[in-house]
């Protein structure tokens, strides 16, 4: 790899973590802010930009699509990607119109079991991330299907562990704003969708290991729901 290489997919990596980072300043302090109902049209303008960054995670990553952009470096394709999902991710965060509204403010032992909730699905985020390898996540390591299913751990349970956590967090603050339910109902909505185009490419990488696996763990995201 050459040093403009290296450091491409290091900056696309610390992006990638500064995204993160911005994205849960932004959940936790702007979208928890009590402001009035500010009506329909930001709303739907918030769903609009986020489909952008929703179609850009779903579609990029499909190998039809990957075709299209064989000018582009096999070693480099995943942080390209992971560039491109982490500047539109900030953007959400930056250009999000505030819904307002509050839907409840739990207090007492109400928001001590939204905060087990919310932490639960944090443990399970982070479980389920141990099991593979975050810098390949971050794109500075290229993509590899080499690598075995996994199998262990969270995804005994359900076959997308890491989606499961992120719904149990997003769901589980204690105080509800609009804004808060209107990013937490967006997201999921969008993992739902995206699920079974994931699990398609899945079967194209693994084959009847991961047919198999999905006899093996019935639930993909929620048991005993989907």
């Amino acid at each position: 790899m050459t040093k403009f290489s290296r450091t491409f997919v290091w900056t696309g990596g610390a992006l990638f973590v500064a995204s993160l980072a911005c994205c849960a300043w932004w959940y936790l302090v702007s979208l928890g802010r009590a402001l009035p109902f500010a009506g329909w049209a930001p709303l739907v303008y918030d769903c609009v930009i986020f489909t952008v960054f929703a179609l850009h995670h779903s579609v990029f990553a499909r190998a039809s699509v990957k075709r299209w952009f064989e000018f582009i470096p096999a070693h480099l394709l995943r942080s390209v990607y992971v560039w491109i999902a982490s500047a539109l991710l900030i953007l959400v965060c930056l250009w999000w119109r505030s819904v307002g509204g509050q839907v409840y403010d739990a207090t007492g032992v109400l928001a001590v079991a939204a905060a087990i909730v919310q932490l639960s699905g944090i443990g399970l985020i982070a479980r389920a991330v141990a099991r593979i390898d975050p810098l390949e996540l971050a794109g500075i390591h290229p993509s590899s299907r080499s690598e075995a299913l996994q199998i262990e751990g969270p995804y005994r349970w359900v076959r997308h562990p890491l989606y499961l956590g992120w719904i149990l967090a997003v769901f589980g603050a204690a105080h509800m704003t609009g804004d808060r339910l209107t990013f937490a109902a967006l997201t999921s909505i969008y993992l739902v969708v995206a699920v079974p185009l994931e699990e398609r490419s899945l079967r194209q990488s693994f084959g009847d290991d991961y047919a198999r696996y999905q006899r093996t763990v019935r639930w993909r995201v929620i048991p005993y729901l989907y």
